[in-house]
């Protein structure tokens, strides 16, 4: 059975790479059918829509058509593998907490547009604090996690300060309502 991944991408990859558009607001609040729908398709995104169905109780035709309607408000921005990334080679992960030195709008938004295509870069966050961004990357050893560093953040001019931490472990929440 095609999963609802599947039933949506019409087969054609997609670049989850770079950011994309401003999510759209929900204009309504959500009924349990569709917060019971986003939980069990945050815990598995593959999961078949006759599944969907049946776990939610509901047909499979209103299934197809209330996660259609789901991802249309934008509630579902898009559908995730979670890679384990040793396999491919990249068995370190970081948080590197980036504090820039000018706060222009032109240097912050050429580092926002150019951080996230660095390369071992899986997520940058705009934080509040001290800091004011997280940039998660992964690295092949700490060699190259240091030279990551050394090449891309604290050569950036617009770059002041960059504070490296360790993952040891991640683990994906799972949204309640």
């Amino acid at each position: 059975m095609d999963s609802v991944d599947d039933i949506y991408s019409g087969g054609m990859p997609k670049d989850r790479r770079t950011p994309g558009p401003a999510p759209r607001p929900v204009a309504a609040a959500l009924d349990e059918v569709d917060q019971e729908l986003v939980r069990l398709l945050t815990a598995d995104g593959r999961m078949p829509n006759n599944a969907l169905a049946e776990a939610t109780g509901i047909a499979p035709s209103t299934c197809l058509t209330r996660v259609r309607a789901l991802r249309e408000r934008g509630v579902i921005r898009g559908f995730h593998a979670d890679v384990d990334l040793a396999a491919l080679g990249q068995p370190l992960q970081a948080m590197v907490a980036i504090r820039i030195g000018a706060h222009s709008r032109d240097e912050i938004d050429r580092f926002r547009h150019q951080a996230p295509r660095l390369p071992g870069v899986l997520a940058l966050y705009h934080v509040s604090g001290a800091n004011d961004y997280l940039l998660h990357v992964a690295a092949a050893s700490p060699d190259a996690l240091r030279e990551f560093v050394l090449d891309h953040l604290t050569a950036d001019p617009a770059v002041s300060h960059a504070e490296t931490s360790l993952i040891f472990e991640h683990v994906r929440g799972i949204p309640t309502s």
